[in-house]
């Protein structure tokens, strides 16, 4: 076995050769191979031939022939002339050059206080403690310093000889002082409150090693239940050891129970006998050890009897007990998880998945029957308080934050308590309405230490399937991996759906188009139609006033022509006017008329070969004069009509 100093500088001559800058990761490898620097070199960087040679010929260099008192610098490398490709160390030069010291750097934690402490690596442990000693104010004798690598160590240990890295992470306990006063640390609890220990919790039977991180506000009644799911040891039967003398109750929340800060170890155990629980009862007024809850001999085989935790301990059945995550008889669903969204945040904080709120019929709604691309998964969330991994489950898969943030950007997440018989009844009718008989047969013979499940519903076209059942054994790695897997399951059919969808869209789009531009067609023609029907209206009104008028003037065209007084002859024994009427036409009327007839009867005669009078004027030639202007009751001889006269018709304006 190499000694430090060979050590030192093989792990320097290692990471010259392989360009490893990582001091615990050079480590590693080289105490992986037995501080063989050619096997460590060959297992970094694999050769052709399997080793490393010499520039010589084949003879193989080991380990122990780089003599640190002949080399103490570091080996460059490089490349041979030969056609292999193995990396030959140039043999470095036989003058001694003195070592520089190494400079380390610490934070140490201790409660609120961090202290940084840079060293030499040729100085102790023991002088770490010294200068914690001036800054914190503790004595040496009362420190522990924890966070080494190695395990504990000697205050005489030369920090060289851990091959440490540049910056190490310590903290300090002090389980021999007791911890500060409420009264002058009011405000160093508050902080404490908000701080989050990490309990290192060993189980004894197994040897086995849980890290567990709470919040300050949590209790230790609340670490027992945890470790009860985690363990299987129902917590009156837990033995536990490393409790600080001042947590004597199982209510108090760790931020006042004197746990040292940032981490705490603990050890637990199951009880065997009603003997060695009453030593330990015994023990707790002197010693560090804090049996759980109960002593006596009510521990020993209370579930053989079917008795519950909660019946055989007073005080502990209170500590123990929970109000019902759902009401029993539920009739409204909305309600029932308004409550049980309530209570699932008072128990695990308020990072959770955003529980629907309402009946699964409107989850169904809200996730399935929108369009295409708003479509998102259903997750349905079964909570079982008898199962041992429900606490777990829900603390650690369902609360972490990449989990929740999954959950809501991609899923609707609806959630059904089946502690009750009741409940589990309802939801089995659901499920049995909504799934099938299969899924909720799957859901019946479920056991209950197999709850919590996870159910992943994607909605199809005719019926709703079930993707995925979850159980509640799993990991946070885990859960993601399937919910992902679901997630790409669901997209596929997603993108499927869109482009259906689009299609018919499309398809809807052309037909509406179609029936659209088919209406404003009918619309025009009924338009033109109508205008058609308006306009053969009008002028058949027209053509029936104009009918109208014609007959009336035809009227009284007759009745004028009836109402003339017959034509004198020629030769008559009243003198007699003859007149010659010209019509716009260039036609010609001719009658006689009695000297002394009014001039009213030559407007009749006019007028009864169609020319009233209110219509055209008469028109005198020598002189020009317009006759209808005269005075109708004159005689012709009056007006100077007589023994002849030609006139004219000329339209009015």
């Amino acid at each position: 076995m190499a000694s430090n100093m060979d050590r030192e500088m093989i792990l320097a001559d290692f990471q010259a050769c392989t360009g490893i800058e990582n001091i615990d990761e050079a480590i590693t490898l080289l105490e992986q191979n037995n501080w063989d620097l050619v096997a460590a070199i060959n297992g970094v960087i694999p050769q052709e031939n399997g080793i490393l040679q010499s520039e010589y010929g084949s003879e193989t260099i080991p380990g122990p022939a780089f003599n640190p008192a002949s080399h103490p610098t570091p080996v460059s490398t490089s490349s041979s002339s030969s056609s292999s490709s193995a990396f030959r160390p140039v043999m470095p030069s036989r003058q001694i050059v003195e070592r520089q010291p190494r400079m380390l750097d610490f934070r140490v934690e201790y409660r609120d206080r961090n202290v940084d402490v840079v060293l030499e690596d040729s100085c102790t442990v023991g002088e770490i403690k010294q200068i914690l000693e001036n800054e914190l104010q503790i004595p040496v004798s009362k420190m522990l310093l924890k966070g080494w690598k190695t395990g504990d160590v000697e205050d005489s240990t030369v920090l060289k000889s851990l091959h440490l890295p540049k910056n190490n992470s310590l903290y300090v306990l002090t389980p021999d002082l007791p911890p500060p006063s409420s009264s002058s640390h009011a405000g160093a609890l508050q902080e404490s409150l908000n701080q989050n220990f990490m309990l290192i919790i060993t189980h004894r039977e197994v040897q086995r090693e849980y890290n567990l991180n709470f919040s300050g506000s949590s209790t230790i009644q609340e670490v027992k239940r945890n470790v009860y799911d985690l363990t299987s040891i129902p917590v009156r039967h837990q033995l536990w050891e490393g409790w600080p003398t001042s947590a004597t109750d199982d209510s108090m929340c760790l931020a006042e129970s004197g746990l040292s800060y940032p981490c705490h170890r603990l050890t637990v155990g199951r009880r065997s006998s009603p003997a060695q629980i009453r030593e330990q009862s015994e023990e707790q007024s002197t010693d560090v050890h804090m049996v759980s809850d109960s002593d006596g001999d009510d521990f020993e085989d209370a579930t053989e009897f079917g008795v519950d935790d909660g019946e055989v301990f007073g005080m502990a059945s209170s500590a123990l007990r929970k109000s019902p995550m759902m009401p029993e008889n539920a009739e409204n669903e909305g309600d029932a998880l308004l409550q049980f969204t309530a209570e699932f945040s008072s128990r695990y904080g308020d990072c959770h998945p955003v529980f629907f709120i309402g009946s699964l019929e409107a989850a169904f709604q809200e996730a399935f029957y929108v369009k295409a691309r708003d479509r998102k998964l259903l997750a349905i969330y079964l909570h079982h308080d008898e199962s041992v991994l429900t606490n777990v489950f829900c603390s650690q898969m369902l609360c972490a934050e990449s989990i929740v943030s999954y959950l809501s950007q991609n899923f609707i997440t609806w959630a059904w308590d089946l502690t009750k018989d009741s409940n589990r009844a309802r939801f089995l009718t659901m499920c049995n309405r909504h799934f099938g008989s299969v899924v909720a047969q799957t859901i019946r013979t479920q056991k209950t230490d197999q709850f919590p499940l996870f159910l992943i519903i994607m909605g199809k076209r005719s019926s709703n399937e079930v993707l995925n059942v979850i159980q509640g054994n799993t990991t946070v790695d885990e859960l993601m991996m399937r919910l992902m897997a679901a997630m790409e399951i669901f997209t596929a059919q997603q993108q499927e759906d869109i482009k259906d969808e689009d299609e018919r869209e499309a398809r809807e789009n052309v037909k509406r188009e179609q029936d659209e531009a088919y209406r404003l067609s009918l619309e025009a023609d009924r338009a033109k139609r109508e205008a058609h029907e308006r306009e053969m209206a009008e002028q058949f009104r027209l053509e029936q006033i104009r009918k109208e008028q014609e007959e009336e003037r035809e009227a009284i065209r007759l009745s004028l022509e009836q109402a003339l007084p017959p034509e004198p002859k020629e030769e008559n024994a009243e003198p007699v006017s003859k007149l010659r009427i010209r019509t716009p036409s260039g036609e010609f009327l001719e009658r006689r008329f009695l000297a002394s007839s009014k001039l009213q009867i030559v407007f009749d005669f006019v007028a009864s070969k169609g020319f009233p009078w209110d219509e055209y004027k008469l028109l005198s030639t020598f002189p020009r004069r317009d006759v209808t202007q005269l005075d109708p009751n004159k005689s012709l001889l009056e007006v100077k009509l007589f023994p002849q006269e030609t006139l004219f018709l000329e339209a009015k304006e």
